[in-house]
């Protein structure tokens, strides 16, 4: 009696810590968004200086309208180095619009692997940018170096191999702030004070020109290498003024592509944020912003329901044993798959997803490692567990029949229509492809296995049901880029979305139909109790 009261205590008081483990990880992701929130709000909305409460005010030098000029220059070091002019454009408005296009001359060191940068400078009009002393300037690359980049007409993929070499950027974008905002020193935004810089004129604070070389209409796919023999290369110059709240839009947008390739990106997954990013405006993006916060949210509390139901799960009857051995298949191939061509960010949640789905195989098939002997035994079944084993096998087989033929001639098709890198690459497509298409008919023994006991009260509800909307949110974004450009997703992926949301649907019609008969049992059992008693 005593050991039993005494147990119950503590399982309670370890289902306690890890649900308030769980609340407190969620709590700090919603006051994260709420922080993030705030500072969009604060980034929309910025107060002007009025002076009327003695704040020292910052006011634009533009405001005086001086004559200016615009100097493009090449140079193998930004300020180390000699100066070609590339590109001049006397007078310049900030306020303007432009496009001009030249030849610039490469020197040896860049034809030979080396590399070279632009230096854009903006100061008064008739003098030399080094000898004014209210001049501005932004520095940027023009080579990278990157992987040759191999094509084959009759390939679906392009492959890169070989050493890096460098690159020429043909596009060179310049923005400038041309909107008259005065700001407060106090109150000044941390994102523009490192592009600013603040002269005395007088009494009164001025603030230089505030400049901006846009790094997000670089792409990969623009790229042209750079070999011993090439003496010239186009360059397309291009300048937008913009406002403030575009100004510190940009400012955001490529710190985070820099925090992405410090995450381990690829340059051609950053190409497709910029595409996105780039073809949407920034209601758009907020919005996509929502929707990525609703789907981490419940991605989360479905893995933590997953988790701790499973782990107070002690009988596995009507678990489908081959449902379970399925999808931690499926997770370990996409893992595999997203091994090649993705980055750490992305790996650390399918990762984490693919360990929960073994860890899940162990416990339906009842194998326990012991640390003493350090061998795996596997625990025996009870009636109702050997009695939905039987339903698993005889529903698996009627499976087989169908996904068989279909995996095994899509897989000859593949090799011996489509080029691929190598066998271990086909083997991985052929699949992901196959988990993706044929995934949902896994879900058909788990629904047999319901059917045949007339109940659904061994699954998870509150984990189909975190899943069920995570998937509905990806089945209406799926269909917002069939209308917009910006957003894209593959096929193979809006099938896996309609798969779990349809086994979903059947769950909830199952659930429905068999609420009551779980009930009628668990009720007849329990009034034998009271009589026995």
């Amino acid at each position: 009696m005593f050991p039993s009261c005494h147990s119950k205590p503590a399982d309670s008081g370890s289902s306690g810590k890890r649900s308030s483990v769980a609340k407190l990880l969620l709590g700090v992701f919603v006051v994260y968004m709420l922080h993030t929130a705030w500072l969009l709000y604060g980034f929309i909305n910025t107060k002007p200086c009025d002076g009327v409460r003695g704040d020292i005010c910052i006011r634009s030098y533009l405001t005086a309208r001086p004559t200016l000029q615009m100097s493009v220059f090449t140079c193998l070091v930004p300020d180390n180095s000699p100066l070609h002019l590339a590109v001049k454009i006397d007078p310049f408005d900030p306020h303007m619009t432009f496009e001009r296009k030249v030849n610039v001359s490469l020197p040896e060191e860049t034809r030979a692997n080396g590399t070279l940068y632009a230096v854009v400078y903006v100061h008064k009009a008739g003098v030399s940018p080094l000898e004014d002393n209210r001049e501005v300037h932004q520095a940027a690359q023009l080579t990278t170096y990157i992987t040759p980049l191999h094509t084959d007409r009759d390939a679906p993929k392009t492959s890169r191999s070989g050493n890096p070499v460098s690159h020429w950027r043909p596009h060179l974008s310049v923005t400038a702030m041309s909107e008259d905002f005065t700001f407060n020193k106090a109150g000044l935004p941390s994102d523009v004070r490192r592009y600013m810089r603040v002269a005395q004129e007088g009494r009164q604070m001025i603030y230089l020109p505030l400049l901006l070389v846009n790094e997000l209409n670089f792409r990969v796919q623009d790229l042209l290498e750079i070999s011993s023999d090439t003496v010239q290369l186009p360059l397309m110059v291009s300048y937008e003024g913009i406002s403030l709240r575009g100004f510190r839009f940009w400012i955001h947008l490529q710190d985070m592509v820099y925090s992405l390739r410090q995450f381990g990106f690829t340059e051609e997954n950053i190409d497709e944020i910029k595409e996105t990013l780039m073809g949407s405006n920034l209601y758009l993006l907020i919005l996509t912003a929502v929707i990525t916060a609703l789907q981490l949210i419940c991605e989360f509390l479905a893995l933590k329901n997953d988790i701790s139901s499973w782990r107070k799960k002690k009988s596995m009857a009507g678990m489908s044993r081959k449902t379970v051995l399925w999808r931690s298949l499926s997770t370990l191939v996409i893992f595999l798959h997203l091994l090649e061509e993705t980055s750490l960010l992305v790996l650390l949640p399918v990762g984490l997803g693919a360990c929960v789905e073994v860890w899940k195989l162990f416990k339906v098939f009842k194998i326990q490692f012991q640390c003493k002997s350090s061998r795996l035994h596997v625990n025996k079944l009870d009636e109702e567990e050997r009695k939905a084993v039987e339903y698993d096998t005889q529903a698996s087989t009627y499976l087989s029949y169908l996904v068989c033929p279909l995996c095994i001639s899509g897989a000859v098709f593949s090799l011996a229509y489509l080029r691929q890198k190598s066998y271990y690459s086909w083997l991985i497509n052929t699949l992901v492809t196959g988990v993706y298409a044929f995934g949902f008919l896994s879900m058909a023994p788990q629904l047999f296995i319901n059917h045949k006991l007339k109940s659904v009260s061994h699954l998870q509800g509150t984990v189909l049901m975190y899943r069920g909307v995570n998937t509905l949110i990806s089945d209406l974004c799926s269909c917002a880029a069939a209308f917009s450009s910006s957003l894209s997703f593959s096929s193979s992926h809006q099938l896996s979305c309609f798969r779990d949301e349809l086994f979903f649907l059947l769950y909830i019609y199952q659930r429905r139909h068999y609420s009551s008969k779980p009930r009628k049992r668990e009720s007849a059992a329990h009034s034998k109790k009271v009589k026995t008693q």
